[in-house]
C-alpha cells in the first residue's frame, strides 16, 4: 500500500496536536512524527518518545486513530505516560526487546559523576531496574489482549526511577546510561569522547530520512560494547528486511566530545 499524501499526514498532526492555546508542530515535524510511529507498527523500533508539542495522551490517541482512518496504521499501538513523558509503543515488540533485556542483550553503563570514568553494568547490578523491566513486561502482555480497536492508554508511577536509563530501555537501544540518583543527575561524560550511532531510513519521495535512532556510548568502552552493538544492529537488519514500508536503511557512528552531556 502506497503512503498518503504528504498533506495528509500533516493535517492529522496539525488538527489532533495543534489544537488550542498549543502550536501547531511543523510541516517536516509532522511527517517525521509519522514515519517514527510507522516504524514502531513495523517493529523497526519498540516505542517513540513523542517531544513534539505540548500535546497530551488524549490528543495523541486521536492522532494515532486518524492515522488508523487514513490506513497508515492498523490497531494496536498503546500510549503510555511516564511523569507527564508519553510514549507511543508496539506492546508485542516492546515486550519482545524487553523479555531479550531480561536475558542481557542490553548494557548498561554507569556514569554516575561520583566515579572517575564511565563503566559497564549488567542488569544483574541493577536489581530495582530488572524488578521494574518485568513488571513492565507483564503490563504489555495484558495489553496484548485487547482487541479494540481504538488506541490504548496508560500511565506508570515513577517517583524512584532513572527515567534516563528506563527510557534507554523502553526506546530500544543496546546501550542504555545509568546513574545514581542520590548524587543527582549529573554524569561523568564531560569532555568524554562518545562515539554516537545513528539509524536511518528513508520513507515519503522526495522528504528527508526518518531518524530511527540516535544514541551514544563512551569510545573508551566501545570494545566492551561491541557485542552488544553489533547484535543490535543485525536484528535491526533483520526487522527491516521483513518490512516494506520502508528504504535505505543506514547505520553510522562518529566520534565526538561535549563540554557537558545531558541525559
Amino acid at each position: 500500500m502506497s503512503p498518503p499524501s504528504p498533506q495528509l499526514l500533516v493535517a492529522a498532526a496539525q488538527q489532533t496536536l495543534g489544537m488550542g492555546k498549543r502550536k501547531s508542530p511543523p510541516r517536516a515535524t509532522c511527517l517525521h512524527l509519522a514515519g517514527e510511529v510507522l516504524a514502531v507498527a513495523r517493529g523497526l523500533k519498540p516505542a517513540v518518545l513523542y517531544d513534539c508539542s505540548s500535546a497530551g495522551g488524549l490528543a495523541l490517541q486521536s492522532y494515532l486513530e486518524e492515522l488508523q482512518r487514513l490506513g497508515v496504521l492498523k490497531p494496536g499501538l498503546h500510549i503510555l505516560e511516564i511523569e507527564e513523558n508519553n510514549l507511543i509503543v508496539s506492546p508485542e515488540h516492546v515486550c519482545w526487546h524487553l523479555e531479550q533485556t531480561l536475558l542481557g542483550t542490553v548494557a548498561f553503563v554507569d556514569v554516575s559523576c561520583t566515579q572517575p570514568h564511565p563503566s559497564v553494568r549488567s542488569l544483574d547490578q541493577l536489581p530495582t531496574l530488572k524488578s521494574l523491566i518485568a513488571d513492565i513486561i507483564t503490563r504489555f502482555q495484558g495489553l496484548q489482549k485487547d482487541v479494540s480497536p481504538g488506541v490504548s492508554y496508560s500511565k506508570l508511577h515513577s517517583s524512584d526511577w532513572n527515567l534516563c536509563t528506563v527510557f534507554g530501555v523502553l526506546l530500544g537501544y543496546p546501550v542504555s546510561y545509568t546513574f545514581d540518583l542520590n548524587h543527582g543527575d549529573g554524569n561523568c561524560l564531560a569532555m568524554t569522547p562518545l562515539r554516537v550511532f545513528t539509524a536511518q531510513i528513508s520513507w515519503l519521495p522526495g522528504q528527508p530520512p526518518i531518524l530511527l535512532y540516535s544514541f551514544s556510548v563512551p569510545e573508551s568502552l566501545f570494545p566492551d560494547l561491541r557485542d552488544f552493538l553489533s547484535a543490535w544492529e543485525k536484528e535491526l537488519r533483520t526487522r527491516f528486511r521483513t518490512q516494506n514500508a520502508f528504504a535505505d536503511l543506514s547505520v553510522s557512528s562518529e566520534v565526538i566530545t561535549l563540554r557537558a552531556v545531558a541525559l
